[in-house]
């Protein structure tokens, strides 16, 4: 494997990127404008329903945003005009054929001209509907790997997945493949085809259900999701559906060059454009945010495990390291796994005591305008111990407000189902995050290390392409950048 220049890659390059309002590809987007500013065209596609309504939403969700005020900066009023010039707004959904794109003459121009496709497009969601989660995750990889293969200048086609298609695996994971139809817990009878027609007979049921609601339908396809995912091994309905759009992938690519690049947690950007941004709310984030208002009572996870993690900008700069890298090498497949817990293990412990000492001494401000004074919070740090406490703390007073439910005559109906409620979503919560707040599973990083190894060769560019978690003192990200991120970006 070389390494040619990656600006001069860049330079006249047209790539298409999907997903182009997301959280890292809105990243993806800023660094190479802000980098390489001769990139001839970079198409993003929208889920809009025309393209005015693109440019507004892009405008809207990504330039207006913080993350491009160094572009700001630099063009000042001619940034319109340089937007204009090297970015064109596609209003199209990856789940259908030529992603959605109405305009043939569009079509026509796109197939000439792009270079690379960046697949970010997906739903990030673990309690997703199974039939839209299949549709994007794994059919809508298809249609993009069926739209790059009708560009006649195409040289590469990234596909963006997740470390998680493993599910619950323990031990070392390898930066390899998963074959068509090869369920991770051996069981027969793994076919996309069937899963959508599953669907399909599922939601045909449901319509002939009149007692049948928009919320019970919702539930129903997210329930049969996780059905479909543990029949087969794997923990819920996103990695499920990513690990099947990696098959599909394998599978159907002939001779395009693919790259499948595995992140794992994505945190705020590390350094650039600068530290701390971040957008979206994530499990980590709501437990750390949720500890500094006083609202956690306990940490729910083995402090002792491993808890892999990467800045968002390292992950968009590995994606461009691997676009040249790999650029016109046919029939190439490469996996890449970008995470922490081989090169630079996090513990869960390590995050708890940063939450703690970011709050102590940077205390959230209640409603009545006092700092929430926080300490240390009980960490149950098995299963059973949650179920212990949650047995003790909610499920028998539930109990008990249930016998004096009926004893009242329904009286208390309303706050009795309320809480029903909120306990049975976050037993659902729970199980669901499980294999992450106990995960015994490591990310072998080779493939990522050897490129590492190139980008550092290219002497100027290492500083620009840095990817390497080796170089992250985890408390001090976390304290002067991730929390304080989070806190001015999410929950502000």
């Amino acid at each position: 494997m070389e390494l040619d220049n990656i600006l001069d890659f860049l330079d006249s390059k047209t790539i298409l990127i999907t997903g182009a309002t997301g959280f890292l590809a809105k990243i993806f987007v800023e660094k190479i404008l802000r980098v390489q500013p001769n990139v001839k065209r970079l198409y993003l596609l929208v889920r809009a329903t025309d393209a005015k309504s693109a440019l507004q939403r892009f405008n809207k969700e990504a330039v207006a945003k913080d993350l491009f005020n160094i572009l700001k900066e630099k063009h000042g009023a001619n940034l319109p005009s340089f937007l204009s010039e090297k970015v064109t707004p596609v209003a199209g959904d990856i789940t259908y054929e030529n992603l959605g794109v109405k305009e043939p003459s569009l079509i026509e121009e796109m197939w000439g001209n792009i270079d690379v496709v960046v697949n970010v497009a997906a739903t990030t969601n673990f309690d997703e509907r199974y039939d839209s989660a299949l549709a994007l995750n794994t059919f809508g990889a298809k249609n993009v790997l069926n739209f790059a293969s009708k560009c006649a200048k195409i040289k590469l086609l990234l596909h963006v997945s997740t470390a998680y298609v493993s599910g619950e695996t323990p031990g070392l994971i390898l930066e390899t493949p998963y074959q068509l139809g090869n369920a991770l817990n051996g069981a027969h009878g793994l076919d996309i085809n069937t899963e959508k027609n599953i669907i399909e007979e599922k939601l045909k049921e449901l319509s002939y259900d009149e007692t049948a609601t928009d919320k019970s339908i919702t539930l129903a396809m997210k329930d049969l999701g996780i059905e479909r995912a543990n029949k087969f091994g794997w923990p819920n309905t996103y990695v499920f559906t990513k690990a099947l759009g990696e098959m599909i992938l394998g599978h159907m690519k002939g001779d395009m060059p693919l790259v499948i690049l595995r992140p794992t947690i994505i945190t705020s950007t590390y350094k650039e454009p600068f530290p701390g941004w971040i957008e979206g709310i994530r499990t980590l984030d709501s437990l750390a945010v949720g500890y500094g208002k006083g609202q956690l009572s306990c940490f729910l996870g083995d402090p002792e495990s491993v808890i892999d993690v990467i800045p968002a900008d390292m992950v968009v700069n590995a994606m461009i390291a691997t676009m040249v890298a790999h650029a016109n090498q046919s029939s190439c497949e490469i996996i890449y796994h970008i995470g922490s817990s081989v090169s630079n293990p996090l513990k869960y412990k390590s995050i708890q005591q940063s939450g703690y000492n970011y709050f102590s001494k940077n205390p959230w401000t209640n409603k009545e305008g006092k700092p929430v004074i926080v300490g240390q919070v009980k960490v149950l740090n098995s299963m059973a111990s949650f179920q212990r406490y949650f047995s003790l703390r909610y499920l028998l007073p539930l109990q008990g407000l249930q016998v004096a439910n009926l004893a009242l005559c329904h009286a208390l109906n309303g706050t009795y189902s309320s809480l029903k409620r909120k306990a049975n979503f976050v037993l659902r919560l729970v199980e669901l995050y499980k294999p992450y707040l106990f995960s015994k599973s490591f990310y072998d990083d080779m493939n990522a290390e050897k490129l590492r190894q190139l980008v550092r060769a290219n002497g100027v560019e290492a500083s620009m392409f840095y990817f390497d978690p080796k170089i992250i003192k985890w408390d001090v990200y976390f304290e002067h950048t991730h929390i304080p991120g989070a806190v001015k970006y999410v929950f502000k």
